[in-house]
Formats: structure tokens, sequence, C-alpha cells
């Protein structure tokens, strides 16, 4: 059981790391290393300069920069002057970043120019601060405001893949008390060495990451932008041994890994509606990691399901595992997932609207997937409501198709969508990137094999082949960039 949380507020539990954890590495990035009680020191300073910029308690301030040890000082030290945090994500452009801000009420914009080679700009009135140069996150006298359970921490937005991003309301307790049982059902712990590729403006990669590893000691290690070469580097130098990340970060590691001492690497902690049980069982035997954890989570309540140590490889790589404490899941009459428990948002920000359709009057989040359970309790996702295509009057859902398609061997990743057509209505189109010892596939074979495995109206009608999938920043696929 993980409740309640020890601490009232995420500030209390960071600078308290530093009674806990003293002079043990916290931050890793690049030639800067920060112990516990450094990272302390900075975030009362920042917390101070904040202060000093005329940041008040539940004033909004906006983060888009990359990951990096700036990153987790700036957000931390918001929160210790009471601030709420606004992640943005880094691959927006100008008018989509600064959308967010405005919406948000954000009082300043903290930025990271020339990352990616570009300058990031403010909206009209909005104060901008380079974290990086201005010298600004030092500038500060020390300063700890109170902080309670019920307070809201961030605002983060939603990635947008089907419609405008709405921002996600969440207090300190919810986020504290749903991460300490994460990292037991992760098995962080004290000590470990945590590579965060996941970005900092996603729950994956501040949540799971950065809070996760103030909760249990762990060192952050932020990668800014992923790099299999520079991954591999890092996790043989610094002798990583937690390397969270989507399905396709294990299959990187697994084409490139050769000739890296990677023995350090202990835990995995993947995501994804259907991961092929091959792949499952690579990452534990052909790489040293020892426990893996699939899981499902959205922005509007963090991590929902986790597997369990023990779980058999079938079921960690077609379920995404069972609730977490404090959470119920159920299935409605369409097998849309519903989810009730203590970490679903307040709300989304100004759209009382889109709250009430998100969130039923019995407290169910209404999520947009589609599930089933198996026999012991387990989620499985078997697609969207909105990516769902009519096949002849039939249900096709992507999410169950890419899953028959990835026990073939020579599909490394997939992507099915519906397409038009004249006597079905629509059809499913595969977007295929082969493993490499099996170039030479074609299309009719693919089609032909599923037509043996799956019902015909499963079965895609069209066949691209292609290097890569367009991915986002947390590794979703970009189906709207498929056609």
């Amino acid at each position: 059981m993980t409740t309640p949380a020890r601490w009232r507020s995420i500030p209390e539990l960071v600078l308290g790391a530093a009674t806990r954890f003293g002079d043990a590495e916290a931050v890793v990035d690049g030639e800067e290393r920060l112990t516990f009680t450094d990272l302390a020191d900075r975030v009362r300073r920042t917390a101070g300069a904040f202060a000093s910029a005329g940041v008040g308690p539940g004033d909004r301030v906006a983060i888009w920069a990359p990951n990096s040890a700036e990153w987790i000082v700036a957000a931390f030290g918001l929160l210790t002057a009471g601030g709420v945090l606004v992640p943005v994500n880094t691959r927006f452009r100008d008018e989509e970043a600064h959308d967010i801000v405005v919406r948000s009420g954000a009082k300043a914009l903290c930025v990271q120019n020339g990352f990616l080679d570009r300058e990031f700009g403010g909206p009209p009135g909005v104060p901008v601060i380079d974290l990086k140069t201005d010298g600004f996150l030092a500038s500060g006298e020390p300063l700890e405001r109170k902080v309670g359970e019920d307070d809201l921490a961030d605002i983060i937005f939603t990635s947008g893949t089907t419609g405008r991003p709405k921002g996600v309301l969440t207090t300190h307790g919810q986020t504290l008390r749903l991460y300490a049982e994460w990292c037991e059902l992760a098995g962080l712990r004290q000590g470990d060495r945590y590579l965060i590729v996941s970005p900092f403006f996603h729950i994956f990669g501040y949540k799971a990451g950065c809070v996760a590893s103030m909760i249990r000691g762990a060192t952050i290690l932020p990668v800014a932008v992923f790099d299999v070469d520079r991954v591999l580097e890092l996790v043989e130098k610094e002798r990583v041994t937690v390397l969270p990340g989507p399905p396709t970060v294990y299959h990187s590691l697994l084409a490139s890994g050769g000739g890296r001492d990677l023995s350090s690497l202990r835990v995995a902690v993947t995501g994804a509606a259907d991961i092929p049980v091959e792949l499952v069982r690579r990452i534990t035997t052909e790489l040293p990691f020892s426990h893996l954890m699939t899981g499902y989570g959205l922005t509007e309540a963090g991590t929902v399901t986790a597997s369990r140590p023990g779980d058999p490889y079938e079921a960690v790589a077609s379920t995404v595992g069972s609730p977490c404490e404090g959470f119920e899941v159920r299935l409605a009459d369409d097998k849309e997932v519903l989810v009730r428990g203590y970490a679903v948002m307040r709300g989304y920000l100004d759209d009382p609207e889109a709250t009430a359709e998100a969130i039923d009057a019995d407290g169910w989040l209404h999520t947009g997937d589609l599930g089933e359970l198996d026999e012991a309790g387990r989620l499985k996702i078997i697609g969207r409501k909105k990516d769902m295509f009519i096949v002849g009057g039939f249900n096709a859902y992507p999410a169950e198709i890419e899953g028959f398609l990835l026990r073939h061997p020579a599909v490394a990743q997939v992507a099915v969508i519906g397409v038009p057509d004249e006597r079905m209505g629509q059809v499913g189109k595969a977007f295929v990137v082969p493993r490499g010892d099996f170039a030479e596939i074609t299309a009719a074979e693919l089609i032909a094999w599923a037509k043996e495995r799956m019902a015909g109206f499963k079965v895609p009608r069209h066949v691209v082949f292609r290097t890569e999938l367009p991915l986002n920043a947390t590794g979703k696929v970009m189906k709207d960039q498929l056609s």
C-alpha cells in the first residue's frame, strides 16, 4: 500500500532528499554533476529567483526546453516558489507553443535557445528566460514557500493527436501517491542510475522519471535527444541501471548494442498497445535486463495499470497489466476503457464542457481507448475509438491488427489505418518497417500470411514498406502523417 504519501508536496520531497541522500549524485548531465544537497540548494535559489520575478503561489510558468539539469532545477524551483508547472512540447512550432503559453496564463516562459538550432521566443507580453545563458536560476535568495497536497502542481497538455491539446490539472498529492507506487512496481531502488530518454514535457519523463528518482534516491541522467550511440555510450560510461522508453528504444538497443558493456542494465519499462512476444523475450534474454514492466497510462490519470513481476512473456507482451492500487478499471458496452481513482485529473483547464464529457457523474474517466480484460483481470488495449474503421459493416481496430502483424518475424514496426474503399467502405492499410534480415518480404506475402491468421475484414488490403514510421517525441506513431 502506498497511501498516504509521506510528503505533502513535491518541494517537500525534493528538499527532503538532501537529508535522506546527501552527497549521492542526484543529476548527471554531461560535465555537470549535482548531489542531492547541491540540487536542493539550487532549487531554493531558483525559487527565490521566480519570486523576485513576480511569481506568486498558484502562478503558472511554462518550460519549453529539452531534458537537462536546468529543466529539473527550474521545474522544482518553480514548484518550491508555489508556482504551477506548464511543460511545453519541444517539437511544437511557435504558434502551437504560444497557444499553450497564452491559454495557461503563464507569467513567464523558460527556454533553451540553440536547441535543435532554434531560437525559442514567447508570445507578446510574456517574459522569456533562457535557462542556459541568463544566469536566472542562480540569481535568487533561497526561498521555500508552503505548498500543500491539494495545491495544483502542473498543467500538462495532451498530445493533441485527436484535436487541440487540452490542459490537464493535477495536484501534488496525486502525483506523489501514484509515483510512489510506480517505484514499487518498477523496482526502482536507491542508488539506481536512471537514463531518461522520454521528454520531460511528458508524464513518463517528468513524473515516472524525475519525481520517481527523487522518491527513491536514484541518479537522473537526462537525454535531450534520443541517439542510440550516445545512449549506449552513457549506459557503459555511467553504469546505467534503469532505461525506460517506448518499444523503439529497445529495438535500437538490440540492433546496435554490440561491442558495448551494457551489463549494468537491470530495469526496462515500456508501454504500447501490443508488444511482440519475441521483443519481450529478446529484451530479457539478449539484453541484461532482469525486470521488464509494461503499463498503460494517460495524461488525465497517470499510470493506470502495470504488469507485475512473474507475469508470463505472453501477458507482458499482449496486455498492459492490472490496475494500480487505488484505481478501478471497467469496460463500457462498446469496450471503451473507463478509469476511476484518486489520480484522475481535477479537470481540463478552462474547459468545463470537455471535463464533463471526459468524466461522468459517477467519476469514471472515459479514456477513448478500447480494451478487453483477460481472466486474470489484466487489461489489453485493442485500439482507439477514433481510430476504429468499418470494413463492410465490421468494426476493425488498428491496434489489434498491428498486434497480429507484429507476430510475423519480418515485421519490426507497423502502423495500420483505415482508407476509403469503393466496395467495402473502408479497408486497412499497413505501413511496415521490416527487420533488416527480412528486407525481401513482399506485400503479397505478408497479406497471404495475415489471411491465414485473422478474419478477412481485419486483413490489410494494402501494405507499404517504410524505413521508419513518423513518431512524436514520446514514441507514438503520428498516424495523421500516414496516407
